[in-house]
């Protein structure tokens, strides 16, 4: 290699991907680096600006921050600039260009982003007559004064984080509708705190204005609560009257988008390699696998092939957001392609390759490195590690759900958690409301690397079954100190590890032995699981709990054995127990550390 080394220019935050793709090597090699420096990491986890300056220099590059990202974070007030802000070209300045904003409108569920939607779609989208394929696309484009602005037609802030979860960042501006004789709703609320946990920029769509019920300083009230301070009362988030019914408004909305765009200046390098997001995919009769992509950077044609995920496949026919065939798309373009030989998910990243054996071999290296790779989840924080991540510079804010009964006790609450902060690392509070721990809640902690914190509330099942899969950490307490404390033990890394009674097997007893100098014995026949000679067992007749000890002895046609698997009889006795009979039942179980 030449001693000149490359240059990438990144912001501080950025994910394995797109590190990968700044260097344009496969993100298995950065995660082989990464682990050789002791950091476990998967395709979609963001690392630091000083971690990535150190992978990139081991593997020959040059890193530095762009100059734009430093003069905004000096500037006061400035916000942090999130990962896919982050200029991925290693070309010269003069390959970036600007492309247009892409849009997602978020809010309440009747509060009229639909009908938002179809006004603009009906009025300023480029000529020509929508195709067939339009209404399934999820995205389009329209002009205003010249300027191209792409609209994501997602169904609310559940696809928005769940996309962000999945690694991708497709949006630059959020429009949050309200509807003006409404307020702010809960749904709404928690639109605010997923956009606003993403950083990006939000405008209100005021909407309803021409109802007799609509009541501007009210909305304009309740959006000061929470952050949102309108710019005509010195704020700086520009609050915009419509009214989709009598199509009123509509061009100031468009007019602030491009203001926010043009103070944003979103770029893309149009020569680079092509990467972006899958905004749907599903299946068509008469045309098989059809995928619509966003690109974010470079330009897809007509014959590239695609690895997205598992799957791969080279681009037979491109449709646009009209259903016209086109042979590329540039920077914030949405495209319709065919081709693809399986249904990759929303939110999964692609990238282009030169052939599909290339992908097949890609796609065969990632499924060989997630299998010998730790199965925890790289967004994954808990309390019990978060000292030690931040001991080693992997975090710098501890990032928290908090959720009450009450509003009486939510606002101590959080409160009381934001004077933890200290000069090593800051307690974020992403979202709090009252009610019980929603898959909202789950989905905006899994995209923030966030923990949730109950106060005498509970998760629903649909939530403790998102938290499961995404490996979201809930605690939930009813004693308000005991809260406090464990968040201030994680912030002093002072949090003892938590263990519980794991069950390992069932069984049934079937006869009674009587052994002299052993007392009695439990003839069983294993159930289900497994009985260990190192486990403990409890005893259970009926519904009763009537004892648990270690297991003194296990024998198999009286061998002496260390374990007895399901299906075969057996003989235990458990310590400090002798009053067997038969139809009791014996569970046993080993102690082991848990999440908290």
């Amino acid at each position: 290699m030449s001693e000149t080394k490359m240059l990438i220019e990144i912001t501080d935050f950025i994910t394995v991907r797109e590190l990968a793709a700044a260097m344009d090597v496969s993100p298995i090699n950065v995660i082989k680096e990464l682990m050789s420096n002791g950091i476990m990491a998967n395709i979609n986890q963001e690392i630091d600006f000083d971690t990535a300056a150190i992978v990139a220099e081991e593997m020959g590059y040059e890193v530095a921050a762009p100059d734009k990202v430093a003069d905004a974070e000096d500037e006061e007030g400035a916000p942090d600039q999130p990962a896919w802000r982050a200029v991925l070209a290693a070309e010269d300045e003069t390959d970036m260009v600007s492309r247009p904003p892409v849009i997602t409108m978020l809010g309440h569920v009747d509060h009229g982003k639909t009908s938002l939607l179809d006004v603009i779609r009906q009025t300023n989208v480029q000529s020509g007559e929508a195709g067939g394929i339009t209404q399934h696309i999820g995205a389009y484009q329209a002009t205003h004064e010249g300027q191209l602005i792409t609209f994501l037609d997602t169904p609310g802030h559940e696809a928005f984080t769940s996309m962000r979860a999945r690694g991708a960042q497709a949006t630059d501006i959020a429009i949050l509708v309200v509807a003006s004789d409404d307020g702010l709703m809960p749904q709404t609320r928690e639109a605010i705190a997923h956009a606003q946990a993403a950083r990006v920029p939000i405008i209100v769509a005021m909407n309803k204005i021409d109802l007799p019920a609509s009541n501007p300083p009210l909305v304009k009230q309740q959006l000061s609560e929470v952050g949102l301070v309108p710019d005509e009362w010195d704020g700086d988030t520009m609050v915009i009257p419509v009214s989709a019914k009598e199509k009123l408004g509509i061009e100031d909305l468009l007019e602030a988008i491009l203001l926010v765009a043009e103070d944003i200046d979103p770029k893309g390098n149009p020569t680079a390699s092509p990467t972006g997001t899958v905004l749907e995919a599903r299946k068509e009769r008469g045309r098989g696998i059809m995928v619509t992509l966003l690109v974010q950077n470079g330009t897809l044609k007509h014959g590239d092939t695609l690895v997205i995920g598992e799957h791969y496949g080279r681009i037979k026919v491109m449709y646009d957001f009209k259903g016209n065939i086109i042979k590329e798309a540039g920077p914030s373009t949405p495209a319709f392609v065919a081709g693809l030989n399986g249904i990759p998910e929303a939110g999964d990243q692609f990238r282009v390759v030169k052939s599909e054996k290339e992908a097949r071999k890609r796609i065969a290296e990632e499924a060989e490195e997630n299998r010998v790779r730790p199965t925890s989840h790289a967004g994954v924080i808990s309390l019990d590690d978060f000292f030690s991540r931040l001991q080693e510079g992997e975090a710098k804010s501890l990032n928290l759900i908090v959720k009450a009964d009450v509003q009486g006790s939510l606002e101590p609450i959080t409160d009381s958690l934001k004077k933890l902060s200290n000069e090593e690392v800051a307690v974020e509070i992403l979202h709090a409301s009252t009610g019980n721990i929603n898959e909202s809640d789950v989905m905006l902690a899994s995209a923030s690397q966030a923990i949730i914190m109950g106060f005498n509330v509970e998760a629903d099942p649909i939530a403790k079954a998102a938290a499961s899969s995404e490996q979201v950490e809930i605690n939930t307490y009813n004693i308000i100190y005991k809260l406090f404390e464990d968040v201030e033990k994680a912030l002093k890394g002072l949090l003892a590890p938590v263990y519980d009674d794991v069950v390992i097997g069932r069984a049934e007893v079937r006869q009674v032995f009587r052994i002299r100098g052993a007392g009695n014995i439990a003839g069983c026949f294993m159930r289900t699981g497994e009985a260990r000679r190192n486990a403990k067992a409890r005893v259970i007749r009926e519904t009763t709990l009537l004892h648990a000890g270690p297991v003194a002895s296990l024998k198999h046609l009286s061998e002496n054995v260390r374990e007895v698997k399901a299906g075969f009889e057996f003989g235990v006795n458990i310590g400090g127990w002798d009053d067997y009979r038969p139809g009791d039942f014996i569970e046993f179980f080993v102690t082991e550390r848990v999440d908290r």
